[in-house]
């Protein structure tokens, strides 16, 4: 566990009382890509989580009087074409992961955006629909944030606008692609993740990279993209790169949030689960 970061955010995230630091565990080396998303499951004692090199792994979450405290690896599994075959360079961009009611897999692309469901991920992919807006995205900035609502609408959202003044679109799959709601862009951050909370409210993690390290911000929505709050802000280097976060309520009826990141496949970096508490 990492001592310093930790007590800079909880100083940096003083502002946004609602939001505390619970815990910030390192994670084991070995893991094929940088991870990029995570999904808490079964009141926070276990997740699935994607790395961007099309791996999805399982953990057991190990808690201790409901604080995290490290994790096992229960499983790992390649990523599949729709024709069954390992993903390769450059198909395997992998950023976004969520599970729909029915315990499918829904994975979002960065490079080619697309969206593809798995319901086993070890096996073929089923694609969704090819929705001929994401062909205009930036290089290297597609479907960074996925998230599935309880009634199973996919809602997905590219990691830049395209213009600092211009806002984020969150594309919506009900049978068809449209745009469900825009996200006011502030400042320079740019979404690496999303999330539908147990209360029913849009979630969204937003970095900016500066340089020396990166700031982390989580705001969230109505689904109208109205009611706007940010509840977490932290100051440069409070937290490595977080790419992927899963909203979940735990057995006191709190919400938490729980993030991974990125190490860039950087030996030098750490990759780490980081998980707030909102009281």
């Amino acid at each position: 566990m990492r001592f310093l970061p930790l007590l800079l955010a909880l100083w940096a995230s003083a502002s946004h009382a609602d939001a505390r630091l619970s815990s910030e565990i390192t994670l084991p080396m070995g893991i094929k890509g940088g991870l990029s998303a995570i999904e808490v499951q079964n009141s926070g004692n276990s997740a699935v989580v994607l790395s961007d090199r099309g791996v999805i792994l399982t953990l057991d979450l190990v808690r201790e009087n409901g604080v995290l405290k490290g994790v096992r690896n229960t499983g790992q599994a390649d990523l599949h074409n729709p024709q069954g075959r390992v993903l390769q360079r450059p198909a395997y961009d992998s950023e976004g992961l969520s599970i729909t009611p029915d315990g499918r897999l829904i994975v979002s692309f960065e490079s080619a955006p697309r969206v593809w469901s798995y319901t086993d991920p070890a096996g073929p992919a089923a694609p969704y629909a090819r929705n001929p807006a994401f062909a205009d995205l930036q290089p290297n900035s597609g479907l960074e944030a996925l998230a599935t609502g309880p009634d199973g609408t996919i809602y997905t959202v590219p990691e830049r606008s395209g213009r600092y003044d211009r806002p984020f679109r969150v594309y919506r799959y009900r049978n068809d692609w449209d745009v469900a709601f825009e996200i006011p862009r502030r400042g320079k951050f740019l979404v690496t993740g999303a999330d539908i909370g147990p209360d029913g409210l849009f979630y969204l993690l937003e970095r900016d990279f500066v340089g020396l390290g990166f700031k982390t911000r989580v705001r969230r929505f109505d689904m109208n993209g109205g009611a706007e709050e940010t509840l977490i802000e932290t100051t440069t280097g409070t937290h490595s790169n977080l790419e992927g976060i899963s909203v979940w309520e735990d057995d006191q009826g709190r919400i938490r949030l729980t993030m991974v990141s990125d190490n860039n496949e950087n030996l030098f970096i750490g990759t780490y689960i980081t998980e707030y508490i909102l009281d």
